[in-house]
């Protein structure tokens, strides 16, 4: 009884990975086939012949750099985790650990804004970055959301499981909230800051809609929104897509190969104390 339950198990796992793994696969091969064999009725799994021309078409591409949108988003997704760090987890301190009057208020407005839908958000987000001169440039898919209240929320869970006796014989040897916070909890949080880290980098890698409101001109864009320029009115080119949208997973696929411990330990900790 136990191996067939044992066997059941695995059966679902192997389902639920071909679920996940087939789309993946099938990406990657039509960005291996010609523009004819992509268009082929009934559709075939592998390419005949095997070809670059999708990889090519996205390389050797001066009306869409995708090279360079590429860059854009690596840079932009890099630039907001880090900011996303830096604020959440003052802010996940602050109300963690310090007491001052309204701090239970503060969090439940913070944790509120969850509930908020982005798109409402779109307009005025759009008028603040106008009028700060942030229109078509890179700043302005990396700034605003950098203050991440689901970051705040993520990381003061992370920190209430932290044993306070580490920071009292830390301010019994004389150092103050910034020295806590910078030696004490920060190198005890890793697990959390590199979750929230991979989950901010990825929020930011695969946003298409605010890029398409805020950036014009080609050689700004970001790659989901470059991507979407590569679609015709009237007819798709698959492979060329396909190869773009491999190129897009692949800093996906690596860095959750390299963060998934992490991630996995940032996740199991952070919710055992509320």
């Amino acid at each position: 009884m136990p191996t067939l339950r044992r066997a059941g198990r695995y059966a679902v796992l192997v389902l639920l990975a071909l679920v996940f793994v087939t789309p993946l696969v099938w990406m990657l091969l039509t960005s291996l086939k010609t523009y004819g064999d992509a268009q082929r009725i009934p559709p075939s799994w592998l390419p005949r012949p095997f070809a670059t021309y999708g990889f090519e078409g996205i390389l050797h591409n001066d009306a869409n750099p995708v090279l360079r949108w590429f860059l854009n988003s690596m840079l932009a997704a890099a630039l907001h985790a880090l900011l996303v760090l830096a604020t959440a987890s003052m802010a996940a301190y602050a109300l963690a650990r310090l007491r001052f009057r309204g701090r239970s208020l503060s969090f439940a407005l913070i944790v509120g804004t969850l509930f908020i839908p982005p798109t409402s958000l779109i307009i005025p987000n759009f008028v603040i970055a106008d009028r700060l001169g942030w229109i078509d440039t890179l700043t302005v898919v990396v700034v605003p959301g950098a203050a991440s209240a689901f970051g705040v929320f993520f990381l003061r869970q992370f920190f209430l499981s932290i044993p306070r006796e580490l920071e009292e014989a830390a301010v019994l040897d004389g150092a103050n909230h910034w020295q806590v916070f910078t030696r004490v909890l920060l190198p005890l949080s890793r697990p959390a800051l590199a979750t929230l880290a991979v989950l901010s980098f990825l929020t930011n890698w695969n946003d298409f809609l605010w890029p398409i409101y805020v950036l014009f001109s080609p050689e700004r864009l970001t790659l989901p929104a470059g991507l979407g320029l590569l679609q015709g009115a009237y007819n798709t080119d698959y492979p060329v897509i396909m190869a773009g949208a491999v190129l897009a997973s692949v800093p996906v696929l690596v860095l959750f190969v390299l963060a998934q411990r992490h991630v996995i330990q940032g996740v199991s900790r952070s919710g055992l104390k509320g």
